[in-house]
Formats: structure tokens, C-alpha cells, sequence
């Protein structure tokens, strides 16, 4: 279904992260999450100057700091993925810091949290009730 304020296929809210090494991160998330590049516009020097990827159904957006005014800033961010424990892995061998292990708490979901090289700290989950 469309609609006349979006494009086609974007979600209504995307996460717009300000990274140290956006490029770093989109290859991260490409390796991880198996991530779509969708555009990529760089600054006269390479620097992202606006990126976003496509995970699934919901789109990313990034961007390079720009001092003084768009600082890296530590974000987190929540992912659905069908294996937590394989997609966790993929995470520690692609640069990743483990932040929790997987593990199944007292909802549904069995959930662990890596740190990206650019300081974003992903929370990856599966249901298994």
C-alpha cells in the first residue's frame, strides 16, 4: 500500500544514527544483518553525508559526524532476526563487542546486545516464547 508522504517501501520511522565510520557501519550491517545499500551521497572528501540501508522491512539511515553541530552520538537499536545466536556470532566476527550474550529473560524473546566499531549497540532478538 502507498502513500502520497513517504516512498514506496519506507517505513515511518527509521533510526537516523550520526557514526564514527558510517561506511564501517554499513559494511557491518551488511555482513550482520545482510543489509540492502539503498543510497550512499558522500561529501567532496568520501565522508557520508546521508546513507540508508534497508534491514528487512524498516530502512537506517546514517551519517558521518559533522562537528560541532552532528557529533557521533552512542545510539541503540532493536532488531527482530530469525536466529539470535547465529546472527550474534556474526556480529563478534565481523568487529562487534559483546554487550549480553543471547539470552531468554521473562518475555518471549531470547535476546542479546553487541557494540558496533562506529559505538552503536545493537539489541538482536527472536521470539521463542
Amino acid at each position: 500500500m502507498s502513500s502520497p508522504y513517504k516512498p514506496v517501501g519506507y517505513n515511518s520511522v527509521s533510526p537516523y544514527l550520526v557514526v564514527a565510520g558510517a561506511d564501517a557501519t554499513i559494511d557491518f550491517l551488511t555482513r550482520v544483518f545482510g543489509a540492502t545499500k539503498l543510497r550512499r551521497i558522500a561529501d567532496g572528501a568520501g565522508k557520508v553525508m546521508h546513507a540508508e540501508v534497508r534491514v528487512d522491512d524498516s530502512v537506517i539511515m546514517l551519517v558521518d559526524p559533522v562537528p560541532p553541530g552532528w557529533p557521533s552520538i552512542a545510539s541503540h537499536v532493536h532488531v527482530y532476526v530469525p536466529d539470535v545466536d547465529a546472527t550474534y556470532r556474526k556480529a563478534l566476527e565481523a568487529g562487534a563487542v559483546s554487550v549480553q550474550a543471547p539470552v531468554k529473560k521473562q518475555d518471549e524473546n531470547k535476546r542479546a546486545g553487541v557494540k558496533d566499531p562506529g559505538g552503536t549497540t545493537w539489541w538482536i532478538a527472536t521470539k521463542v516464547e
